[in-house]
């Protein structure tokens, strides 16, 4: 007999599981985030993260815009200007990503006290 109640988030076969396996990509938290002040083009948007590549953004916001999160703007210009904004489900993960936002700010430094504490991994076998 299976641990796991029918419908439990975190078997694979549960639908629910899905957004924490996409959130916990490196990037899509942080570029959710980026999009909660409001619509942004993607220069401006790679600029505000710092660190991730344009190849890098430009897939995860690929990867956010199908999961539903996060909508496309192509304004018919010259030149071309695109923006990314979150779509209203999109926008449900703001208040979520605001409170891990915060538990990070004070408790960030006591997860480096213990990463630098910890004795260093062992190599994995291959």
């Amino acid at each position: 007999m299976s641990r796991f109640a029918t419908g439990d988030v975190f078997r694979s076969d549960c639908p629910g599981r899905l957004p924490f396996e996409m959130l916990a990509d490196k990037w899509s938290v942080v570029v959710l985030a980026g999009l909660g002040k409001g619509p942004v083009r993607h220069g401006e948007l790679a600029a505000m993260i710092g660190g991730i590549s344009r190849k890098v953004l430009t897939q995860t916001l690929r990867r956010l815009q199908a999961h539903g999160l996060v909508s496309r703007h192509s304004h018919a210009e010259v030149p071309p200007r695109v923006e990314y904004a979150l779509t209203p489900l999109g926008q449900t993960l703001i208040e979520p990503i605001h409170m891990l936002t915060e538990w990070a700010r004070e408790r960030g430094e006591a997860v480096l006290d213990a990463l630098e504490a910890a004795p260093d991994p062992a190599p994995a076998d291959h």
